[in-house]
Formats: structure tokens, C-alpha cells, sequence
């Protein structure tokens, strides 16, 4: 136990502080680079015995039995365009927890953990095209990393399911029947654009417009430029944002709205594929008002829907007092 919580101390000490951990890879047949976030990884093995199941996505190239667990194995390099790993025995898998579920990577080599502040990773180079999967991008020893986006991978071999339930759609249009929801827009900042579009399709489901920013520093300058022209409550419902963004994360950009006068009173709630053990602490830790790991459209929806009864609810008291 004593491990477990120096570890979540070690790592929470990140939180605020704009720094987070990247593991670096190799894919097969690339001499450059890859990166992925160490909150999202379980561990680090050889590949073990894969069991070739059929009617298996093309990229995903077998099941393995992991501590208790079965796992699909995609093969992270066809996933993006790279030769498939033919010799298994000297492959690597990164197990890691995305949007709920475990999935393992096949990589062809694992190099090193660095810590980093995110304000080295930064968005991918314009005009690099719809076709790449890079969500970010940072230079390490003098190459340049791609930071992938898994999101997008997964959500290419098990495309998530983005429709908002009947029922909640409903139950929200009456909450908010009194309020005028059009002109109360929700601020969602996430560096994925299949992530951008989920959440933007679950909003526009229930009838909420949506302002779009990549990440965390481009989310804080659209807030600081509406604080300048009136009361935030009269502007913005609230803010969804996801944790890992280059430029500015998460966490750093709630930290930024509570300890901005004309901000720390919006509604933040932290979106993110990062559903692991840490994340509770990271959350009280910032301010953040709720912690929603990806992708369940209703449960978002719920949750904005609890922020517009809130705000129903203050409007009545208003009109009472």
C-alpha cells in the first residue's frame, strides 16, 4: 500500500504543473519516434502468446491473456501505415487503459520514459494533412516525436457509439425549457478531432452549441477574451475539456480558471480517456467540478444537464427574490 500511494503522491505532483510523462516507441520498419502518455500505461512486456481469433479487425492481430484478463493486441504500426510486425518474439506490447476498456499495442521497440512540461508538445505542423494520426508533436535530442492519436485509431477498428438515448435527450429538453440554452454555448477543448466531434454531437443532441478550441492554451485565451466583454454566466454554460493537450493540459487550464477572478466560478468538467486510479485526486486537486471518462454520450449529457438545472434553478431565485 505504501507504494501504491508514493506512487499516486509522485504523480499527482505533476498535476498543475503543466509536466506530465511520455513513453517513447518505435513502430516497425520507422526509425522515427512515438510517444504516449504514462498515465495511459498499465505496463511493458514482451509480446506474449497471441491467440488469432476470426473475424478480428485487420490491425488487431491476435488476443493475449494478461494477468486475469483477455486483451486485444493491435498492431500500433498498420494502424498508421507501417509494415506489419512479422516476428512477433522481439516485438513489445503497451497495455494501456483507453476510453474504459484495456487495449495492447504491438510496437516494434520501447526506448525510455521522459518527463516533459507540455508546453514542449505541440500541435502538429499545418498542413500535414486529415490522413496523419498525430495529435501533437515535440523534439527529442534533436528528432521530432509524434504523438499519436489513439483515440482516433480505436475509434477506426470500434467506432464508438456517439447517439444521445430518446430518453435523456427528452428528460433534457424539458429541464431546460425555461432557459434560452442557444445562447449559453459549451466551451469543449480537446486536441483529438474524433474526440472534438463525439462531444460536439452528443452537445448538439440536446440542443447545445458548441465553441471548439485544440487545447488547453487556446481554450484560456477564448475565456480571458469573453471575460473582457461581460459576465462569464451570461456567456458560457461551462467548459469540457479533456486532460492531454499539447501546449496547456487539463489540469493546467482548470487551475488557470479557478485562480482567474473572472473565470473561477465556471463550470469545468474534465473529459478524458484517462480513466485510471489517479485521476479522482488530480481532480480535487485543480477544482474541477466532475471527472467523466470517455465515451458515454449519455452520461455527458446527464451532466450537462445537471449544470442547466442548476442554472434553471438560480434563474427562478432570481425572478422570486
Amino acid at each position: 500500500m505504501a507504494g501504491v500511494l508514493e506512487s499516486v503522491n509522485q504523480l499527482t505532483e505533476l498535476v498543475g504543473q503543466n509536466r506530465m510523462e511520455l513513453l517513447l516507441f518505435h513502430l516497425n520498419g520507422r526509425k522515427q519516434r512515438y510517444g504516449i502518455n504514462v498515465f495511459k500505461v498499465r505496463e511493458v512486456l514482451r509480446c506474449p502468446h497471441l491467440t488469432v481469433m476470426p473475424k478480428l479487425h485487420r490491425f488487431v492481430c491476435g488476443v493475449a491473456h494478461i494477468r486475469g484478463q483477455t486483451v486485444s493486441i493491435i498492431d500500433l504500426g498498420m494502424a498508421t501505415g507501417a509494415p506489419k510486425i512479422e516476428d512477433l518474439s522481439k516485438a513489445f506490447v503497451i497495455i494501456a487503459e483507453y476510453n474504459r476498456s484495456v487495449q495492447g499495442f504491438l510496437v516494434a521497440a520501447v526506448d525510455r520514459i521522459l518527463n516533459m512540461n507540455w508546453s514542449a508538445i505541440m500541435p502538429p505542423p499545418k498542413g500535414v494533412g486529415k490522413q496523419n494520426y498525430m495529435t501533437a508533436v515535440t523534439e527529442i535530442d534533436g528528432e521530432l516525436v509524434q504523438i499519436l492519436d489513439v483515440e482516433r485509431i480505436l475509434d477506426e477498428i470500434s467506432p464508438i457509439n456517439t447517439e444521445v438515448s430518446d430518453t435523456v435527450v427528452q428528460e433534457t429538453v424539458k429541464t431546460t425549457k425555461e432557459i434560452n440554452i442557444a445562447e449559453l454555448p459549451v466551451l469543449v477543448a480537446d486536441d483529438s478531432t474524433v474526440a472534438r466531434r463525439q462531444v460536439q454531437k452528443s452537445m448538439e443532441a440536446i440542443g447545445i452549441h458548441c465553441l471548439l478550441a485544440k487545447n488547453g492554451r487556446e481554450a484560456l485565451d477564448i475565456l480571458k477574451d469573453m471575460s473582457t466583454k461581460g459576465p462569464m454566466d451570461e456567456q458560457l454554460l461551462m467548459v469540457i475539456s479533456d486532460i492531454e493537450m499539447p501546449e496547456m493540459d487539463g489540469y493546467t487550464l482548470t487551475a488557470s480558471i479557478r485562480n482567474d477572478p473572472a473565470l473561477k466560478d465556471l463550470e469545468v468538467i474534465l473529459h478524458t480517456s484517462l480513466s485510471g486510479i489517479f485521476n479522482q485526486t488530480m481532480v480535487k486537486k485543480v477544482g474541477a467540478n466532475n471527472f467523466i471518462a470517455k465515451f458515454n454520450p449519455d452520461e455527458l449529457a446527464k451532466a450537462v444537464r445537471d449544470v442547466l438545472k442548476s442554472k434553471q434553478g438560480q434563474a427562478v431565485a432570481q425572478r422570486l427574490s
